[in-house]
């Protein structure tokens, strides 16, 4: 690991001040980085992929962000709560079944009670070739570099939203599910405070895989909402994986349904393990409004959300397994009682 400035900010003033005057296209790049939970930054600054000067504390201000709130219009989760405080919680686990499971299926008992919301949204790929500095072809790490995945192992990687550029997939789970419930963040900078839909935060590689977020040097995210719905309550989270606990997904689905009998009138849904950033299937939610939920249907939504892939080498099995992933996960849902 290289030298770093460590400063604690006792407050969000302070937080973004210390964070102040950073450049480049992406706060990923910038010098100065927020540190909550740490359990991917200082990972990453162990491999040397990141090389950050200056870590600002910012868990002071948990006091103001790292509480969870839930009402009947809307879930608020802020960006400093721990992931086991927000799995745990009852409104959450009532209410929002999805989130809850998407948490809880995630990492480890001591990473979930270490890591923060805010943190584990912004997780970055897991690709081999991404956190092995010894490899130089990685647009993401090293941009115009090439993308030594494209023919190396590539078994775990994206199969949705890739480009010519990267292959990478995103790799967490807590994103899909507020993908697909339509959250927002709410975000502070330099400029002042602004709200974004969720699904806009991340981006796609495109021709600059190395610009992740649409997140400028210095903003800081302070918390999600997650909009109340009769889906809600009957949804869920399903991640397969090469082994049971400890393990990111080769397969995810988030599914959120609301049914009149068995008609569907709205269905929510999002995948992960497959896509470059939190995949919000629209094109497998429009296949389903309005129809009656059998195998059928749920293999014919399936099959639209697959309609784009583009899996390499090694990981075409990944389009039979998301879909077969997706079809029980919305014959499960459907099951639900709620």
């Amino acid at each position: 690991m290289r030298p770093f400035t460590y400063i604690r900010a006792p407050d969000r003033a302070a937080a973004l001040r210390e964070a102040a005057g950073a450049a480049g296209p992406s706060h990923i790049e910038a010098p100065a980085q927020y540190l909550a939970g740490g359990t991917t930054l200082l990972d990453l600054m162990k491999l040397d992929v990141m090389r950050p000067d200056r870590l600002v504390d910012i868990n002071p201000l948990s006091r103001e962000h790292g509480t969870i709130h839930a009402d009947p219009d809307r879930l608020r989760l802020g960006a400093l709560a721990h992931m086991a405080e927000a799995a745990g919680h009852p409104a959450v686990r009532r209410d929002y079944p999805m989130i809850a499971e998407s948490l809880w299926l995630a990492a480890s008992p001591q990473i979930r009670n270490m890591a923060s919301l805010g943190g584990n949204v912004l997780q970055r790929t897991r690709c081999p070739y991404f956190r092995d500095v010894s490899w130089d072809a990685c647009n993401k790490r090293r941009p115009g570099s090439g993308c030594a995945a494209m023919e190396g192992v590539n078994r775990r990687l994206a199969i949705l939203g890739v480009s010519d550029r990267c292959i990478a997939n995103y790799p967490g789970d807590f994103a899909v599910a507020l993908a697909a419930l339509g959250a927002t963040v709410d975000i502070e900078g330099a400029k002042g405070a602004r709200v974004v839909a969720f699904e806009d935060l991340h981006r796609l590689p495109g021709e600059t895989p190395h610009i992740e977020t649409t997140l400028a040097p210095g903003e800081l995210i302070t918390g999600f909402v997650v909009p109340a719905g009769p889906w809600t309550r009957r949804s869920l989270f399903l991640k397969v994986r090469d082994r049971e606990s400890y393990e990111f997904a080769l397969a995810s689905a988030a599914v959120a349904l609301e049914l009149d009998g068995p008609t569907v009138r709205e269905a929510r849904i999002g995948l992960g393990g497959l896509a470059a950033k939190p995949w919000r299937a629209h094109e497998a939610e429009a296949a389903l409004r309005g129809q009656s939920l059998d195998e059928r249907q749920a293999q014919a939504a399936a099959d639209a959300a697959f309609a784009a892939a583009r899996p390499p080498k090694d990981a075409a099995f990944k389009v039979e397994l998301g879909k077969r992933t997706l079809v029980r996960a919305l014959l499960q849902a459907k099951a639900m009682e709620v």
